[in-house]
């Protein structure tokens, strides 16, 4: 595509607010912080910006969006709620929680977004500078990470502008985000379930609920269409292969590591990241796209990555991670 385009900064404000919202209601393209990663946003019922958008990302067209809105009551007008998807959007909006639910009878976001499937994916961020952009703007916003499709997600506005300069006509700045993985994607179909875990781990869910969320009964793949974002096998990934559960280093191979473990032969890494030494997954999660970013650069023969463990935000964590260590074609 065309990159001559002149992507515009600007700090988090007033005036940026409502400059993204004009963007916006031009059919442009806005990247913005949300408290998971960064987003690219664009105007979700016109379908020719979010066909820039899928050209601008490279993502396939098969992959859905998300839709954001300011609020609950601008979330009814686009899906159906039943009683289980209102307590969760009770409970956890705004914040870091994707619903998967009915296409409302007039739902006004366009097919392009859903991918021409039967429902909707729609969240209310927490993130101040998401919601205020939102708001003015007066409508859905589709926001899918402000990175290049397959790439690791954005967690700063120079992660974005290393990306998308050039294809996008402005970036937000609003420092780093906070939660540092996407939101988590839960499915309300007869019984919830956890289609992609992210920043809210699945015990705060299953708590709400009182019941255990269901998996995703078909295996992800590529060549298989997803019914929610980041469900592709290979997604989040580097250039550099990633090696998982790593126990040694090899020579030339960069580590990833996560607490005060230790790992055979790590005086052969080439450079060394610990994504939190004091073995906080919170942390963990905030630093994991920042840190494959850092070390995608380093020029290193692959990344072995420590274990972490499962629990908690550590699912999410190992989700992507998985991902990453899937490469690309």
């Amino acid at each position: 595509m065309d990159t001559t385009l002149r992507t515009h900064v600007m700090p988090a404000g007033a005036s940026a607010t409502a400059t993204a919202a004009g963007v916006l209601a031009e059919g442009g393209l806005v990247a913005f912080p949300t408290e998971t990663v960064y987003g690219l946003g664009a105007d979700a019922g016109n379908a020719s910006a979010i066909a820039r958008l899928y050209e601008a990302k490279g993502r396939p067209a098969f992959n859905p969006l998300i839709a954001h809105v300011a609020d609950l009551a601008a979330a009814r007008r686009i899906a159906l709620f039943d009683g289980q998807a209102l307590r969760l959007a009770e409970a956890f909006w705004p914040g870091p929680l994707t619903l998967v639910l009915p296409k409302a009878l007039s739902c006004p976001v366009a097919e392009l977004a859903t991918a021409g499937l039967d429902t909707v994916a729609i969240r209310v961020p927490a993130h101040k500078v998401a919601r205020e952009i939102i708001k003015t703007f007066g409508g859905a916003v589709v926001a899918p990470s402000a990175n290049l499709s397959g790439h690791v997600s954005p967690t700063t506005a120079e992660h974005v502008n290393g990306d998308l300069a050039g294809r996008i006509d402005l970036i937000v700045d609003g420092g780093a985000v906070e939660v540092g993985v996407e939101s988590t994607i839960v499915g309300c179909f007869s019984d919830p379930v956890l289609l992609r875990p992210g920043g809210l781990t699945r015990a705060e869910i299953e708590r709400v609920l009182g019941y255990p969320l269901q998996s995703p009964a078909a295996a992800e793949s590529d060549d298989s269409q997803p019914v929610a974002p980041g469900m592709l096998a290979s997604h989040y990934a580097p250039r550099t292969p990633v090696r998982l559960n790593a126990s040694d280093v090899h020579v030339g191979e960069a580590l990833l590591a996560f607490g005060r473990a230790k790992v055979a032969r790590a005086e052969c890494a080439s450079v060394v990241m610990n994504l939190s030494e004091r073995g906080d997954l919170a942390e963990a999660a905030a630093n994991l796209f920042g840190y494959l970013r850092t070390l995608d650069k380093k020029n290193a023969d692959a990344i072995a990555v420590m274990p972490i463990p499962d629990d908690g935000l550590g699912e999410a964590i190992n989700d992507r991670l998985r991902r990453a260590a899937v490469g690309r074609a």
